[in-house]
């Protein structure tokens, strides 16, 4: 079964599915479709949710506290290896992006075949040569 890391950029999209500027919110949602079903596995990085509930409260701030509710009820696995901080920090240092941004790449290249799936197409462009990345437009669901 293919696991994918599921960054913010990508999650947020399964809250604001009702908004035009969240591009490609249908294939978020397909995701997390599969993922429910069981037919696409999912590992996060530790801060996956306080990532997400940042995110909604500063763009809906009425939303949130029901949104975190549901997406706390997922109880994704996370992964906490000391490892993925370390790389995250390598990531941080050679690409010039966040920890919080590069943790979730980690946890992907932590985990043997796992994806990182991200929205966020300035991250995208830097690492992307680093691989275990693809963009939520470009994620082939029909091989899941």
């Amino acid at each position: 079964m293919t696991t994918v890391v599921l960054d913010a950029s990508v999650i947020v999209k399964w809250v604001f599915a009702d908004r035009a500027e969240e591009s490609h919110s249908f294939l978020a949602l397909q995701i997390l479709q599969l993922i429910n079903e069981s037919r696409l596995g999912v590992v996060q990085p530790p801060h996956w949710l306080a990532e997400a509930a940042a995110v909604i409260a500063r763009l809906d701030p009425d939303r949130a506290p029901r949104a975190v509710s549901l997406l706390y009820a997922l109880e994704f696995p996370v992964m906490t290896d000391v490892e993925v901080y370390q790389k995250a920090c390598d990531l941080s240092a050679s690409l010039v992006q966040h920890v919080f941004d590069t943790l979730y790449h980690a946890v992907a290249l932590h985990e043997s075949g796992a994806m990182l799936v991200t929205a966020d197409e300035r991250y995208y462009r830097v690492a992307h040569r680093i691989g275990q990345i693809v963009r939520l437009k470009d994620f082939v669901l029909s091989a899941t």
